[in-house]
């Protein structure tokens, strides 16, 4: 019989945990405010002096849903390549006997791995595409030059492609030096 006991005991004891538990949830949910000397706001669970209880709401705190008529917003679009040739100057002159031409051009945004840069002289693909955008060009003949830069991605795909820029080779001449 002593084990029907302590068991009626526990029994007892679970039951009437569970029957105060509502009653804590209760209390729980009352609050108080006062104000003190400086008028700041003092939230407490217990009742002061002079406190006022906030009627506080069972709801849980839940927002509208947002209208789904309104465009979802998209992720900015990764800005274009651009590429130019700084060097040389357009409609500029370059001067060597030797006929070595330096291009530059500028790509951007920043250049980034896996890009590829591919110079046209006059149309034509002189050198192969590189991973900067420097060239020395040898032995070009004096004369109107038109240079252009490619630029390709990791997968080979042209993504942009400079303007044209002329310039012109000046060699002194081997029949006339003057």
């Amino acid at each position: 019989m002593e084990l029907s006991e302590s068991m009626n005991k526990v029994l007892f004891i679970f039951i009437l945990l569970f029957a105060a538990m509502p009653i804590t949830a209760q209390e729980s949910k009352k609050v108080f405010v006062t104000r003190d000397a400086n008028g700041v706001l003092i939230f407490s669970d217990s009742p002061q002096p002079g406190a006022e209880e906030l009627n506080l709401s069972t709801r849980a705190n839940i927002m509208e849903a947002t209208d789904p008529t309104l465009p979802a917003r998209k992720a900015p679009a990764p800005e274009p390549f651009t590429v130019e040739i700084v060097q040389p100057e357009d409609h500029g002159t370059v001067r060597d006997n030797t006929g070595s031409v330096y291009v530059s051009g500028k790509i951007s945004p920043m250049f980034q791995r896996g890009l590829r840069v591919r110079l046209l002289i006059d149309g034509q693909a002189k050198v192969e595409p590189q991973n900067n955008a420097v060239f020395i060009l040898r032995d070009v003949e004096r004369g109107e030059h038109k240079l252009q830069m490619e630029l390709f991605d990791q997968n080979g795909k042209l993504i942009a492609t400079s303007p044209v820029t002329t310039f012109y080779l000046h060699r002194a001449s081997a029949i006339s030096p003057n």
